[in-house]
């Protein structure tokens, strides 16, 4: 039985491990008596940690098809890695592994490692600014959702945030990402459902209490007390250094900027932060020249990319398992698209379709899932490698394995029905939804929209703080669909009944404004 319906059965009831003398304790023992009764009485739940490929990586020079090399030899001779180079699988004789990629190769020989073949979508985008929109939000290349993937499962689990957060049953960041500012990912219908650490330095200053420099100008000095405000003001960035400070060691990680966000984020959740998500990026993939060094094909930028990425992800799971938190964290790659089959003139290779996805963790199932892309006998600059996987069914299993959402509410967070693969270990527990029902109470509610999913009309139960208040009715687009409260009101609770019949079916959020304070909540039409 899984453990949302045990608790339900049993008592009322982000990523946050026990902590004894600040460090991390395993969820489970080797007795099964004793892994019920941790199941019970500690927070457990399960970390995605997401690294952005910026730029489309090349998946053919990252995987390369062993079975297929003659006619990848023919497409690409100015690129293509020598054959003799390539890393072997353990168990799989068709794929060959880039030579920089042994951080990878140990992971996949530990079982440690899920290479998804041909993740893509149907009649996808070559543009940067709009595949990342549609990888990051979830949509078809015709639909623009302002809202991401994780932020709308976010907004599901934690339905009343912001109003009413940081509080007792999540005093921590829904989400964190290190970056210059907030992915697409991390939006929800209403608002943004992550906390962002600028860059590496940021973190470092944030628990050295260092501030960045200001200007030497007149406003400088109003400027660094808005700072200083701000960073006094924000109970996240002391939560941040309260779970940093927990943690005094870290296996080594290399010198690079994605192995240091990524030890960044092993200490926070071995700190105890309950974060559940964590995204941080590795740029310059649109690699259409200089691919390779033209002298030696196992160097250049593509592979500095690569070791980058594969002695990253290495060194941090070395690290999850040195904390004691293996068992809870998985990550996964994604990149805006692939790269084209043939090579073009310039010594690099340009927007192409699908891709492979990797999944890291203690619990993926090691392995590979899906076939070797199949390649023309003579391709062009034109060929394209054809999609296998939506990459929304990767995101929606993870949502139903991974963070326990149950099966009937994925597509209505995905906005789609796809197939689920197999991607995790099959004996993985179901151990994240212990605190569900305290997410879906943390906070103020200050709107509820029931019956949920609706047939016919709606009962909007709402509070208002007094003056002008608006309920309105959204789609997954953003669009205001209906707006069945426009008016000046008194402070008070309010119940009002809406004709839901003439909506299509769909997924629709229900929106609260009032006095400066905003609440959604997602709403399912059948």
């Amino acid at each position: 039985m899984k453990r949302r319906n045990f608790l339900k059965n049993i008592t009322a009831g982000i990523a946050i491990p026990s902590l004894v003398s600040g460090f991390g304790v395993r969820a489970y023992s080797s007795n099964p008596l004793s892994r019920l009764i941790n199941s019970l009485t500690i927070d457990t739940d399960h970390v995605l940690v997401m690294i952005q490929l910026e730029g489309g990586n090349d998946g053919l020079g990252t995987f390369v098809p062993l079975d297929q090399y003659d006619k990848l030899y023919k497409a690409r001779p100015n690129v293509i890695l020598p054959e003799n180079s390539l890393l072997p699988l353990t168990g799989n004789d068709t794929l060959g592994l880039h030579p920089a990629l042994s951080g990878l190769q140990s992971l996949y020989g530990d079982g440690q490692l899920r290479i998804v073949q041909n993740v893509g979508y149907p009649n996808p985008s070559f543009s940067h600014f709009r595949a990342t929109d549609i990888w990051m939000s979830g949509s078809n290349t015709n639909e623009y959702f302002p809202s991401g993937w994780a932020g709308r499962y976010l907004s599901y689990e934690y339905p009343n945030f912001p109003t009413g957060y940081p509080n007792t049953d999540m005093p921590h960041p829904l989400a964190v990402e290190i970056g210059y500012s907030m992915s697409l990912s991390l939006m929800g219908p209403q608002t943004g459902m992550g906390y962002v650490i600028p860059n590496t330095d940021d973190f470092y200053n944030l628990l050295a209490g260092v501030q960045d420099p200001v200007p030497n100008t007149p406003a400088g000095e109003q400027l660094a007390h808005v700072r200083l405000v701000a960073q006094q003001s924000r109970a996240y960035a002391q939560a941040v250094i309260d779970a940093s400070g927990k943690i005094t060691s870290q296996h080594t990680y290399p010198d690079t900027p994605l192995a240091e966000k990524l030890k960044i984020i092993s200490r926070l959740v071995a700190g105890g932060l309950k974060t559940r998500m964590y995204v941080v990026s590795i740029g310059s993939f649109d690699t259409h020249d200089q691919q390779v060094d033209p002298n030696d094909h196992t160097k250049g930028e593509h592979t500095g990319l690569l070791a980058e990425l594969g002695d990253a992800i290495k060194a941090f799971c070395d690290d999850l398992k040195f904390q004691g938190t293996a068992d809870r964290v998985v990550g996964m790659t994604f990149s805006e698209f692939g790269r084209r089959i043939a090579s073009n003139a310039s010594g690099g290779t340009d927007h192409g379709e699908a891709a492979p996805m990797i999944l890291f963790g203690k619990a993926v199932a090691g392995g590979v899932l899906g076939s070797n892309p199949q390649l023309p006998d003579n391709p062009t600059l034109e060929d394209n490698l054809p999609m296998e996987h939506d990459f929304r069914s990767v995101y929606g299993t993870i949502l139903s394995d991974w963070f326990c959402v149950p099966p009937d509410d994925v597509p209505a967070i995905m906005m789609h029905d796809l197939p689920h693969l197999n991607l995790f270990d099959t004996n993985l527990p179901c151990v994240s939804t212990g605190v569900h029902d305290a997410h879906q109470a943390a906070g103020k509610s200050l709107l509820n929209c029931w019956p949920n999913p609706v047939t016919t009309s709606v009962s909007l139960e709402y509070e208002s703080e007094g003056g002008a208040t608006l309920v309105q009715i959204l789609d997954a687009s953003g669009k205001i669909v209906a707006t069945p409260v426009n008016t000046w009101q008194s402070k008070g609770q309010y119940l009002e009944t809406w004709d839901a019949s003439g909506l299509p079916p769909g997924t629709y959020f229900c929106r609260l404004l009032n006095g400066g304070k905003h609440q959604t909540k997602m709403m399912v039409k059948i």
